[in-house]
């Protein structure tokens, strides 16, 4: 049955002005304090995939045993983050990436998500490349210890069009997952399959890693289907195999024809790749 976590209905309100920078270094905002966490907002071009582009990033940091969420909270539930940009000047398009989360697992249940701090890539478009862009962000988190609470921040960086390179969002970058992983180094989904007529229909996925032990597999649906979380049911050389029950909390036709994404993570590397149910 699908665990939901209550939560406290407090909501912290953060504002951050734009701490100015010199010329060609990276820019952010000032951190702005909540309840146990603070946020600010972080800039500067940064390298993925060997192409240097314009990044922000949507910084969290807290305190020693509480967490925030993934893009998909898992079977304990959460509150999953939440990015408005609407109010920002010189925008075309702001695209936010989820580096590798982790499992975490407590007396509430499983849950997906980051302890201690995470940062948010978020990948830049301005409109006018040759004028700075003002990025205001509305942002909305989750917030998790021995309650749970859910923060609101709202944030703003002015971002030069000379802004310089930030080492800090290119290392934030390395553990976004990729569609094509690295061989030797990231794991991968070998093979995988959807059994509907099993008593308990479920999907099987075989995760190809070179830590096993280490392994972990998520899968998102679109339009926020849940999806319960996978279970690891064997290890094997080079292998670690896990499956999703979709026999409770499931309407098999809202996944049917939908692309699921699947993340893989092993503490040495992550990747993702989409899958089909027929």
């Amino acid at each position: 049955m699908r665990l939901t976590i209550g939560l406290a209905f407090a909501c912290l309100s953060l504002n951050a002005a734009t701490v100015r920078s010199e010329p060609g270094a990276p820019v952010s905002s000032d951190w702005v304090k909540g309840f146990d966490n603070q946020a600010r907002l972080v800039a500067g071009q940064a390298v993925r995939d060997g192409q240097t582009a314009l990044y922000a990033g949507v910084e969290v940091a807290m305190p020693e045993g509480w967490k925030t969420y993934w893009r998909a909270p898992g079977d304990a539930g959460g509150v999953p983050p939440d990015f408005d940009w609407n109010a920002s000047e010189n925008l075309q398009s702001a695209d936010v990436l989820y580096p590798a989360p982790h499992r975490l697992s407590d007396k509430a249940g499983d849950t997906v998500g980051y302890k201690g701090g995470v940062i948010f890539p978020v990948r830049v478009v301005p409109k006018d490349a040759t004028k700075p862009v003002v990025l205001r962000g509305k942002v909305e988190y989750g917030l998790c210890k021995d309650i749970c609470i859910p923060a609101q921040a709202d944030l703003k960086v002015v971002i030069p069009p000379n802004v310089g390179a930030s080492a800090e969002l290119t290392d934030t970058l390395a553990r976004v997952p990729q569609t094509s992983p690295r061989s030797g180094v990231d794991p991968k989904l070998d093979t995988w399959h959807f059994d509907p007529l099993a008593q308990k229909p479920k999907l099987v996925l075989n995760v190809e890693t070179s830590a096993p032990d280490k392994a972990d597999a998520f899968v998102v649906a679109p339009g926020g289907i849940y999806v319960p979380l996978p279970k690891r049911v064997a290890n094997a050389s080079g292998k670690a195999v896990f499956e999703v029950d979709l026999s409770v909390d499931v309407d098999l036709k809202d996944l049917k024809g939908k692309a699921l994404t699947v993340t893989m993570v092993d503490g040495k590397g992550q990747s993702e790749t989409t899958i089909t149910l027929k």
